[in-house]
């Protein structure tokens, strides 16, 4: 595709940003900082990875997956603002996945260890491990502040911390996983996921790209579901303090 050809789809743009006027959205400045946001970022990763493609050096490929967690933690821990330390335990939930679904892959030799397999594949599973943890995070945060005297009460009739959340931390791990579970159910049917499409475009057997999408559909279930639940390990015991009091944020104790 040519810079000129790419130019034309600039049109979408011009027609949300037209839909945004006529309806009075206030949405003008957003969409054109989006836009020009995405072009630069996509092009500079574009130089990037064409340059750790050609080097083909372990340690750029480590950097680049080192550089897409922090970046996605940071995102995430936005979800968690008033939990004690979301930063790191998200940044730790998804190192933890990384390494489980990429070592997996790597292991048993399902992809080659090779750039061009292992940055996009991870990219796509701490992806979908950031929106996971943004919404468990979120979730959780909700549950905690809704069900404070319940958490109160099952702690004063002398239930531990980890058994007062519980039932939050359920509630909160299944809320993450079901817009991956609800997208992994209509794949094929209602969209044609990108890495799939991509191939095709690229002229791949239709087959083999299903194959390859599978792949990623797979470790991207696994990927929401080991996020959410070691999220919830690392977080639940940060609502309390060392006196097993109910805090909810800035070390402030809710139940004097």
């Amino acid at each position: 595709m040519s810079l000129l050809t790419l130019s034309f789809t600039l049109a979408f743009v011009a027609l949300a940003l037209i839909l945004s006027l006529w309806q009075r959205l206030g949405l003008e400045r957003d969409i054109a900082v989006a836009t020009i946001r995405v072009t630069v970022q996509l092009l500079i990763v574009g130089y990037i990875l064409k340059a750790v493609f050609t080097l083909a050096d372990p340690v750029f490929i480590l950097l680049m997956i080192a550089v897409m967690l922090a970046v996605a933690a940071h995102n995430a821990a936005k979800r968690g603002k008033g939990l004690p330390g979301p930063g790191w335990r998200v940044l730790a939930a998804l190192a933890l996945t990384e390494v489980v679904t990429q070592g997996f892959l790597l292991a048993l030799r399902i992809v080659p260890p090779t750039p061009q397999y292992v940055i996009p594949i991870s990219g796509m599973i701490i992806g979908n491990a950031m929106v996971a943890s943004g919404l468990f995070l979120n979730r959780l945060r909700a549950e905690a502040e809704t069900r404070r005297d319940e958490i109160l009460l099952l702690l004063s009739l002398g239930a531990t911390p980890k058994q007062a959340v519980l039932p939050l931390l359920k509630s909160a791990v299944r809320a993450s996983m079901i817009p991956t579970i609800d997208s992994t159910k209509t794949t094929g049917l209602v969209q044609l996921p990108g890495m799939m499409t991509g191939q095709i475009i690229a002229g791949a057997d239709p087959v083999q790209a299903v194959r390859y999408q599978l792949l990623i559909l797979f470790a991207i279930l696994a990927s929401a579901a080991l996020t959410s639940i070691a999220l919830g390990f690392l977080t639940y015991s940060g609502l309390f303090n060392a006196h097993q009091q109910l805090v909810l944020e800035s070390g402030r104790e809710t139940n004097r």
